[in-house]
């Protein structure tokens, strides 16, 4: 089930300053609310960010940031929680020139220390869990 399908703003840090401050696409899912099956799912709740155009920080360089707004936000418990960023294909280019990067889902793991997430480390997310992902996204 989608919770969340929006702009999310988050602030930075350094008060007037605002340093880090930004904002994403994000996609929340809670696969609680899905129809039972016979698989148990450990984190059922999937938060997807993606960059959106006109940032000055990414997604990724501010992710424990986030991930820690997010799980405050929406009272997630942070260890039922999937964060993955995603990068849809891009070209660049002209004419014969014409260079496609391919989408990218990856998928952190933090270290959660009093509610707070550091320390990401980032892999490709592998089906099967990549397939479930991209059904959610459609």
């Amino acid at each position: 089930m989608l919770i969340y399908d929006d702009i999310f703003t988050w602030d930075g840090w350094g008060g007037k300053l605002r340093l880090a401050s930004g904002k994403c696409q994000l996609r929340i899912f809670d696969l609680a609310h899905e129809e039972q099956s016979d698989v148990k799912i450990l984190k059922s709740v999937i938060a997807v960010a993606s960059d959106i155009g006109g940032q000055k920080i990414s997604v990724r360089s501010c992710s424990g940031h986030i991930a820690t707004m997010i799980v405050k936000r929406f009272d997630i418990d942070p260890n039922r929680m999937v964060w993955i960023e995603y990068c849809p294909a891009l070209e660049y280019g002209k004419g014969a020139k014409v260079n496609i990067v391919p989408e990218r889902y990856d998928i952190a793991e933090f270290t959660w220390d009093e509610g707070r997430a550091f320390q990401p480390v980032w892999r490709p997310l592998r089906p099967p869990m990549l397939d479930l992902v991209k059904d959610l996204m459609e």
